[in-house]
């Protein structure tokens, strides 16, 4: 005899809350994770004074060491104050039609500047975070950051590989070690060929100049994907004609990239600028995702519950999916974050309109208030040799995006990304069979350098965040302090992002993570 079907109204769910305790445990989370957010306080935001400092012949501000790309600009590429105080006017209210009303001059539009007003409710709110102010023109760090990006551009097609033998190279490094506040790493108080460019935290002094996770294979489910690229033809710079550069500046159009048929593994500061030119902003560290769980197999961070489960493996939680997924979540929440910082607090100067006061200034066009330093650089005359002006030499077509330098949102992205998978695996696990582009960049060879061994987890992490962040500033478009301070921002927003989502998870869970500072934390529910 069939057995007698149960009423639905028998059938419940299993779990140790109903729907109604549910509900109610919900909103407890919810206000938990609100309390933590709260309970983080809020910073200062402190400009770096130039805005209002620098004055014009008529005594009011010229904002001549401010972002101004697309608005319309005199001869001397200083941009018209009334335009440049429409989009003050339009940052100050947050009235959308004050941003319709802001005067551009060529049509190149402005990169959304309200996103630093979009709230986020998971991890800090973009305002509740600072950087310090940026740098000023009159600084000597200053100088030195722009030294430093005139020699990336001269040094644009020397491949990594090549640097210990490389004359102009050898150059570049005791240039810039002459610089009284220049913060590139340094062996001693030195520059050296081997620290050139580098980034500035634990691993980015190990191995080869560029990471692991820009290299090797990506498992991306069925296929594998090669990292060969599609890099640009060398010896091809862009803005150095003063006319094409103030076109560029008031926001005409620009030329287009001239492509090298035969793909290639990064090699060189040309080919990760290229890089860095096109990607979306997560790749490199979903990529780097993908290599670690599927190729290097890398252990999990040891307060991952399933390291030891005698009868489940994470999946939905603290599992595969789930870093995946998280690994690029924090990405828009980053750029939130410092797109804040961009346009509603520093508004720097992009280098490559500070190469236009440059060159104005050495031309007796004009006198600024630049620091003396940067005028002692031999990188200076190089360029001016290469290309008849003063104009730092771009690798874009059209030169910088049209949002202030500082600050970046590659490197806040970066930040951001990098701390996720640094809680996420075990930091200290070394890289197996690490690899380096041939000479022509076709292939992969083998890395035997004494410190093959020494490359780690996150010393390779804290790598491919300074090599996706130097690679804008090898095109032009950025300055280290963009780099060292942005990584920073983001790398709280990751952290602050974990805290709240691990009052979420039902399992005991414990994160680990180094941070820039190198100083540990531990984050769990408790």
């Amino acid at each position: 005899m069939r057995p007698e079907r149960p009423e639905p109204s028998d059938c419940k769910e299993l779990g140790p809350e109903n729907n109604k305790q549910r509900q109610t445990s919900s909103r407890k989370i919810r206000q938990e994770a609100a309390q933590i957010a709260f309970n983080r306080g809020i910073s200062d935001h402190v400009c770096n004074g130039e805005e209002q400092e620098y004055l014009g012949a008529d005594g009011t501000p010229n904002y001549i060491a401010n972002f101004s790309k697309g608005l319309p600009h005199n001869q001397l590429g200083e941009v018209d104050p009334k335009a440049y105080k429409s989009l003050l006017k339009a940052l100050e209210s947050g009235k959308p039609q004050d941003f319709e009303a802001i005067i551009l001059d060529k049509g190149r539009k402005l990169t959304n500047p309200q996103a630093g007003l979009g709230f986020d409710l998971q991890g800090p709110d973009g305002h509740a975070i600072t950087i310090p102010p940026a740098p000023r023109i009159d600084s000597p760090l200053n100088s030195g950051e722009m030294a430093e990006i005139y020699w990336m551009a001269l040094l644009r097609d020397i491949n990594f590989i090549d640097f210990n033998k490389n004359a102009l190279v050898q150059e570049a490094a005791a240039d810039l070690s002459k610089f009284s506040d220049f913060d590139g790493p340094k062996v001693g108080a030195s520059v050296t060929p081997e620290t050139l460019f580098r980034g500035n935290y634990a691993g980015d002094l190990v191995g080869p100049y560029i990471s692991q996770f820009l290299l090797k294979d990506i498992p991306y489910g069925s296929l594998t994907i090669s990292q060969r690229q599609k890099t640009v033809l060398p010896d091809i710079n862009y803005l150095t004609d003063y006319d094409e550069w103030l076109n560029v500046q008031n926001g005409g159009l620009a030329g287009a990239d001239k492509f090298d048929p035969t793909p290639r593994y990064i090699r060189n500061i040309r080919d990760i600028g290229q890089y860095v030119h096109v990607d979306a902003l997560y790749e490199a560290y979903l990529n780097a995702c993908l290599i670690l769980l599927d190729d290097i197999k890398a252990p999990l961070d040891e307060g991952n519950p399933y390291n030891n489960s005698k009868t489940q493996i994470g999946f939905g939680t603290l599992g595969g999916p789930h870093i995946l997924s998280l690994v690029t979540e924090v990405a828009t929440r980053a750029l939130k974050a410092v797109w804040f910082q961009k346009w509603y607090v520093h508004r720097r100067i992009r280098p490559e309109a500070f190469g236009g006061l440059l060159h104005n200034h050495l031309t007796k066009r004009a006198k600024y208030p630049i620091d003396q330093e940067i005028f002692g650089s031999s990188a200076l005359e190089k360029v001016y040799s290469l290309c008849g002006t003063y104009l730092l030499p771009m690798a874009f077509p059209e030169g910088s995006p049209t949002h202030p330098a500082y600050g970046a949102g590659h490197a806040t992205v970066a930040g951001a990304c990098v701390t996720i998978l640094k809680a996420w695996f075990d930091e200290s696990w070394q890289i197996p069979h690490p690899v380096v582009p041939n000479d022509d960049g076709t292939e992969l060879i083998a890395y035997t350098g004494a410190d093959a061994e020494k490359l780690t987890v996150g010393g390779e992490l804290n790598k491919v965040a300074a090599n996706i962040s130097l690679g804008r500033d090898g095109a032009g478009v950025h300055w280290r302090t963009d780099y060292t301070e942005s990584v920073k921002l983001g790398e709280q927003i990751a952290i602050g992002l974990l805290q709240e989502q691990s009052l979420t998870y039902n399992e005991e869970h414990c994160f680990s993570l180094t941070k820039f500072d190198n100083t540990k934390v531990k984050i769990s529910r408790d």
